[in-house]
């Protein structure tokens, strides 16, 4: 028997002791030793995305990529071309949100890389993992202003998690298997590695087997024992204990015990935005969401709270308000798994740096004494008898409000549901309750207008048996509404609502506000005819303009099987309420009515 092992060649008995010894002690070396696979840049990302198990690529071609593409091509990688990138890397956004995976995405050099821009600040913003890909010029070219070559690494270095200039192809790899690991640990985030053309021709030895070794960045999980205790302490001691709760507790798929926690210490639990889920909102112990248009019973127990227990949250100021009157009797305990989020921008009583999860079952272990909250709960119950969300029923119109409601009741509250970002975002988060988690799709951080839309693509193709509902602007519709082409295709039974007031809704109700009614640009009376758009694009369209109207759309949309477009003329000088004005604190929303003085 001959065996070649570590560049040696050995002569043994196949029935010798020593051979059988051989046999079994050496199979790990020759493992290790076997001649690795040579293969292009190219072919590596490929190799690299199957062993990462991604399931859909969001891209768009160019010169700079037509190498990957055309490896793309041979190994039939399931591959979204969407009709602009900005399209491709809100899709990927969407499909993070809902599957918990990270979103791929291709771009080719110069403006593609350049039109993905938007996306990662809005990715790194809502803490999103994705890993972006973008072509570059030939390595000898770099610097010489040659075409279409960006600065991709320096643009994108402030909103990435991380980013990567591939310089040569035995680092590629490496690389790739570092920007999963750093896109999905830790805080969530996205990583883009930039490729210049002649890597990804270029070949060398693929070795996906090595193991991420950053000493630089260890992010901590787990939470520090003696913090919990002292928390554990603090809440036994509190009166009038609150639990806001962020998209922290659904990275961390931590739902469940955010709920267990709450119904053991008796704490009544506040969302921000983008946790919207977290916790059931049909739960007796949920206040609603907090901060500019949040619930007046949420926003009032921020103020009055003696206990503050901020779970995944980073102290957004369209969460806060005015920080010299937020949470001013409160004792503030921070749980985030970022430290640098922890004393941010409000002072710190008890930091407790670590997964959602990981925290929350500890604080579940100890078993704590629960707060006396009798008198606090019997309070909170009365702001949300006295003070709850209203709005003033009008025929002959549709009301926004009701709209969403509409939808909740056609869908049983079991929709996948994304919005672009204005006033139709925020009556969606008030109106749609949320009884489950990852089924909220939204732009908080950036406030991305053309979020909407796009992202539906990749909540749908995340959950394909789910339903997917876009509720969009007629403004933010019509930024990226050519991804109707990529719906159209896939038949991805999405169904789109246009909330169509004819105005950018939020702006327009912000100057009618704050600046004497001036609606400088902000109106548009000039709209296409969204029915006859969708027709084009290959799919129905409905209209409706009554709330009679709007029902009987609504009952034809969700009976059919595939993509609809619902334009729904609503009324047009509807604003958001509650509302807490820019430098007002929480305590002074406008637009509060108690119950009695409410027609509903």
């Amino acid at each position: 028997m001959t065996a070649i092992v570590g560049g040696k060649v050995f002569y043994m008995d196949d029935k010798s002791q020593g051979g059988s010894t051989m046999t079994k002690m050496k199979v790990e070396e020759q493992e290790k030793a076997r001649t690795k696979a040579r293969m292009s840049g190219s072919l590596m990302l490929i190799e690299a995305l199957k062993e990462e198990k991604v399931e859909v690529i969001f891209g768009y071609p160019g010169g700079a990529v037509l190498p990957l593409y055309d490896e793309l091509y041979k190994a039939g990688v399931f591959h979204v071309l969407t009709r602009h990138e900005q399209g491709a890397i809100h899709a990927a956004e969407g499909y993070a949100r809902i599957s918990g995976k990270p979103g791929v995405v291709i771009a080719t050099s110069g403006p593609g890389a350049t039109n993905i821009v938007t996306g990662l600040t809005d990715a790194m913003m809502d803490s999103l993992p994705l890993v972006v890909f973008t072509g570059q010029v030939a390595t000898s070219v770099i610097g010489s202003d040659a075409f279409q070559e960006a600065d991709v690494v320096g643009i994108t270095m402030p909103i990435t998690k991380h980013n990567y200039q591939v310089r040569d192809i035995s680092e590629l790899p490496r690389i790739i298997k570092e920007a999963f690991h750093i896109a999905t640990t830790g805080r969530p985030g996205p990583v883009l590695i930039d490729i210049p053309k002649d890597i990804t021709t270029a070949e060398g030895e693929f070795d996906y087997d090595q193991d991420v070794h950053l000493p630089g960045y260890q992010p901590t999980t787990q939470p520090n024992h003696w913090q919990i205790r002292r928390l554990v302490e603090v809440v036994s001691q509190s009166k009038r204990p609150v639990i806001l709760a962020g998209a922290g507790i659904l990275h961390a798929n931590a739902s469940n015990e955010l709920r267990q926690y709450a119904e053991q210490q008796n704490i009544p639990v506040i969302h921000t935005l983008l946790g919207l889920g977290g916790f059931p909102a049909d739960h007796p112990l949920f206040l609603g969401m907090a901060g500019m248009h949040g619930t007046y019973t949420a926003n009032m127990a921020l103020c009055e709270c003696d206990l503050l227990i901020n779970i995944g949250a980073r102290f957004d100021d369209r969460v806060t308000g005015n920080l010299k009157y937020f949470a001013p009797k409160a004792t503030v305990a921070h749980i985030d798994i970022d430290p640098a989020e922890i004393g941010k921008n409000v002072p710190t009583k008890i930091p407790i740096v670590s997964d959602a999860k990981a925290a929350l079952q500890e604080l579940i272990a100890q078993q704590g004494k629960p707060a006396d909250t009798a008198a606090w709960l019997t309070q909170l119950d009365e702001w949300k008898r006295r003070f709850p969300l209203h709005y003033e029923p009008e025929a002959g119109t549709i009301k926004p409000q009701k709209l969403i409601e509409m939808i909740y009741e056609m869908t049983n509250g079991e929709a996948i549901v994304t919005t672009d970002v204005g006033q139709h975002q925020m009556w969606a988060a008030q109106y749609y309750k949320f009884n489950r988690p990852h089924r909220w799709v939204t732009s908080g951080g950036l406030g991305t207008m053309g979020f909407g839309l796009p992202a539906a693509i990749g909540a749908q193709l995340a959950d394909r048996s789910a339903t997917v509902v876009s509720i969009v602007g007629d403004g933010g519709f019509q930024m990226t509404f050519q991804e109707l082409s990529v719906i159209q295709e896939l038949r991805l039974p999405i169904k789109i609502v246009i909330v169509n007031n004819q105005a950018l809704g939020m702006v327009r109700q912000w100057q009618e506000l704050f600046y004497d009614k001036r609606y400088s640009h902000s109106l548009i009376p000039n709209q296409p005819d969204f029915v006859k758009l969708a027709e084009a694009y290959g799919m129905p369209g409905l209209r409706a303009k009554t709330e009679a109207e709007a029902a009987e759309v609504l009952k034809q949309a969700f009976a059919m099987d595939g993509p609809v477009l619902l334009d729904f003329h609503v009324r047009a000088d509807e604003n958001v309420y509650p509302m807490v004005a820019p430098g007002k604190g929480l305590h002074e929303m406008v637009g509060v009515k108690a119950c009695e003085e409410s027609s509903r």
